[in-house]
């Protein structure tokens, strides 16, 4: 045990001394801690934490995986763990419930999958694949599916296991986002190719790849509310605008660097991060990894607000019903950004390093963050407006 609390001394070392850095006239000496503006915190994992998301039916629990091949299922309102995920032989990755509630799926990067049931805290199925890249569950049923580093997409009955595989091309699958009907299934590969799978008949719908597709590794997909629309974006920088009936780019979001040109041979330093669309307003948000927050006009297909953060973007999320942007970026923080206007809301600070993942509740009122810190934080969301 002694090393581990050398560990938490040299954490707290690092902690502050960066806030010195930002803060010098602030003095931070010891004892004196850094701002943290978090509610609850999570200290279980003793290595960076990855993945975070949230039961779906009553947003009072959250599963979190990490570094130290470790997911636990814990209480949001006091941080208390219901239940350790155990088993896993690689860092955690991938962390989701069902959309009922009823399942937890866990994924670490080696490719073992496995599945718990949450009442009774007992692991029900497991499953191993080639090196795990996404995993998510299908939107109304008790279906998974997951990405893989040869290029499949494997989708499984829970718990029954029934298996289907979708074969890529020869290379990762990188990203994967079932569609809101259910049937379908957009999927993002290394080789910049990206296929609309139909999911019952395990045939592709659509492959863009060349001109359509993008000239790098997908970092990411999603969809709109109704499925109608795709955005796919790359480390190419390009994020495309895609009808998914048709399989065709409606759109090409460009983005040219807020910051000077990087030196030659470092050109390649940005990429799309993350994207979502709004549910309320014709828009759609981009993060950077240059720290640019891009808010598109999906009507004009122009660029309506650029909010700029001083370090990489990691995720964003839309709010359900209004035009907020959440950002989390890699240094530490949370901020909330009006889209319409492009000012920003507010932000919120705790974590000591960068912020790996996050999610938002149903009513955005709880921001539940994951850090390298070791830590997992959750923000009451004080909004003035509502």
């Amino acid at each position: 045990m002694d090393d581990v609390d050398f560990d938490e001394e040299a954490v707290e070392g690092v902690e502050e001394q960066a806030w010195e850095t930002e803060e010098e006239d602030e003095g931070v000496e010891d004892g004196m801690e850094a701002q943290d503006d978090s509610e609850v915190t999570f200290s279980e994992h003793s290595a960076s934490v990855f993945c975070v998301s949230l039961d779906p039916t009553t947003n009072t629990l959250a599963v979190t995986g990490g570094e130290d091949d470790k997911a636990f299922v814990w209480r949001l309102s006091d941080g208390e763990r219901l239940f350790e995920c155990s088993g896993h032989k690689d860092s955690v990755t991938c962390a989701g419930f069902s959309h009922d509630s009823k399942f937890v799926a866990t994924g670490d990067m080696s490719g073992l999958v496995k599945v718990w049931q949450v009442d009774t805290k007992e692991e029900i199925w497991s499953f191993e694949v080639g090196d795990l890249e996404w995993m998510e569950w299908h939107p109304q049923a008790h279906v998974l599916l997951a990405g893989t580093a040869d290029g499949n997409s494997w989708m499984w009955k829970i718990p029954s296991g029934e298996c289907k595989t979708f074969q890529g091309p020869s290379c990762p699958a990188t990203c994967g986002r079932v569609l809101p009907d259910g049937k379908r299934a957009v999927v993002g590969y290394e080789d910049g190719t990206v296929r609309i799978w139909d999911l019952k008949q395990g045939s592709s719908l659509h492959v863009l790849k060349g001109q359509d597709g993008h000239q790098g590794p997908l970092t990411c997909v999603t969809s709109n509310k109704d499925g109608s629309l795709v955005m796919t974006g790359s480390v190419d920088c390009h994020a495309k605008l895609v009808n998914s009936a048709t399989g065709k780019v409606v759109c090409v979001f460009k983005m040219e660097s807020a910051a000077s040109k990087p030196p030659a041979g470092e050109a390649e330093s940005n990429s799309v991060e993350s994207l979502g669309f709004c549910n309320v307003m014709p828009l759609a948000a981009v993060g950077y990894l240059d720290g640019t927050l891009a808010i598109y006009d999906i009507s004009t297909q122009s660029l309506r607000q650029r909010c700029q953060h001083e370090s990489g973007i990691v995720q964003l999320l839309w709010e359900d019903s209004s035009a907020v942007v959440y950002t989390c970026s890699l240094d530490g923080a949370v901020r909330l950004w009006d889209a319409r206007s492009g000012k920003m809301i507010s932000e919120y600070r705790g974590h000591s390093a960068e912020i790996l993942d996050f999610a938002v509740n149903k009513d955005a009122s709880i921001v539940v963050t994951t850090s390298g810190d070791h830590q997992a934080k959750v923000f009451c969301v004080q909004r003035p407006d509502r």
